[in-house]
């Protein structure tokens, strides 16, 4: 059965021919063919991720994804759509660069000619693997190892049509780049891999979405990004997540590498998909390097979102700034669980964790563990939570003033909301969201 917004396609099964078929679709060295076969094998070798490590998956349970029932997509799906990230994409005016993938395939990009002389490279992994075959090489699954656990493992054996940034040393990208992923067919599988590398002194932005098509099969995402901020360097990334509400995504990871003075700032934004469990991780390896972390979820229905967050300082000097707020209303759940770990020798770290959840209806439920690993004694660390439910003295006082109670509601979970678009770093992306809450409480 079709359903409006997906393709129908042949689609390949998850298997070592299907791993062999996909390095050889793209063309890759025997490098890359070899390290997807090593995934392939881990894959089949780990234990599942709730068995390896209970702690961070005993609040989501997996056990009813049936990977034997998910396929690859045929690499001549359907083409991108921007559907609501249109704002987001469109306008040429507000962006550097654009990258398009849909169904396991890139299917279009665009990078403005003055980067481009410059030595900025916006392209697709796999053409970089062809062109940039060292640099991608050192780079690639360099933060996040296939031995990690299996979803990460299925990742680097089946990962396709994945996002390569590189930025040379000293150069600006005043604009943001865009890059898209689309997911139509149904019961398909996604592997997004983003690799950024910015060169020393560089300043870099990048928006990424994702989003697929509504359909009655289950379909699966499981992504990876890698940022690597070298000393000086200036990482502004942002991923808006959409995800229909057949999809899954389990074992997502962003993971940033900071190195002597350099900056990474992250926005992830949950607003999609059924189910959806991921890492974002800030590792601070350098004196004076930094790193600001804002997350933004929003679950209705029978959503559940869990995201495990780590601040990790591993150098003296280093900052990190982390800020996460969700709502959750009809039966959704959110699961928030963040570490700080501060390493022997770290001495004058500065890092700060907050998460805050907002409770909109009876049957709705969060929980939040914050958590602290100290092994340093010249810092400063503090971290918090708390969960509210809407106050109905404040609803009374706005109804009072002629509001309704959706509008009054509607006030206090954009306030609530507020410091966190507040501190974004992109205008369009800011309004894009702000309309998103809005659509989310009708």
């Amino acid at each position: 059965m079709s359903t409006e917004g997906t393709t129908q396609v042949a689609a390949a099964a998850l298997s070592r021919a299907t791993v062999e078929q996909q390095s050889a679709r793209l063309g890759e060295p025997a490098w890359a063919r070899e390290r997807r076969l090593a995934a392939w094998e881990a894959f089949e070798r780990l234990p599942a991720p709730a068995v390896a490590r209970p702690e961070e998956w005993r609040r989501t349970d997996v056990g009813a994804l049936d990977l034997g029932a998910l396929a690859v997509p045929d690499p001549q799906g359907s083409p991108a759509r921007q559907g609501r990230h249109g704002p987001l994409v469109r306008d040429e005016a507000t962006r550097a660069g654009w990258l398009a993938h849909a169904d396991g395939r890139t299917v279009g990009r665009a990078l403005r000619a003055e980067l481009a002389r410059a030595g900025v490279v916006f392209t697709d992994l796999a053409c970089a693997m062809r062109e940039h075959e060292a640099l991608v090489r050192e780079h690639l699954f360099a933060l996040a190892s296939p031995e990690e656990h299996r979803f990460r493992a299925l990742h680097g054996a089946l990962w396709s049509a994945g996002t390569f940034l590189y930025v040379p040393p000293g150069v600006e990208v005043a604009l943001p780049l865009v890059a898209q992923t689309w997911l139509g067919t149904p019961g398909g599988v996604v592997f997004p891999h983003t690799l950024v590398v910015a060169d020393q002194g560089s300043r870099v932005a990048l928006i990424e979405t994702f989003a697929s098509a509504p359909a009655e099969r289950r379909a699966l995402a499981s992504g990876v990004v890698e940022l690597i901020a070298r000393p000086g360097a200036q990482v502004r990334y942002a991923a808006v997540q959409e995800w229909g509400p057949s999809t899954w995504e389990v074992g997502s990871v962003v993971r940033a590498r900071v190195e002597r003075d350099a900056l990474v700032h992250t926005t992830m934004v949950a607003l999609g998909g059924d189910l959806v469990k991921v890492d974002v991780e800030a590792h601070l390896g350098g004196p004076g390097a930094s790193a600001e972390m804002l997350g933004l979820y929003f679950g209705t229905g029978g959503q559940h979102v869990d995201v495990h967050t780590l601040q990790e300082h591993a150098a003296p000097h280093t900052t990190s700034d982390l800020l996460y707020k969700g709502a959750v209303r009809d039966a959704a759940r959110a699961v928030f669980a963040g570490l700080i770990r501060v390493h022997p020798g770290a001495q004058k770290t500065n890092a700060f964790q907050a998460n805050r959840n907002l409770v909109l209806s009876a049957g709705a439920r969060t929980d939040s563990i914050p958590k602290l690993e100290i092994m340093a004694n010249d810092l400063r660390c503090t971290h918090g939570s708390a969960t509210s439910r809407l106050n109905e003295e404040h609803i009374f006082y706005l109804m009072s003033r002629g509001l309704t109670r959706r509008q009054a509601t509607f006030m206090i979970v954009e306030g609530f909301f507020a410091d966190v678009f507040d501190r974004l770093p992109f205008e369009t992306l800011r309004g894009y969201l702000q309309a998103r809450v809005a659509e989310k409480m009708i």
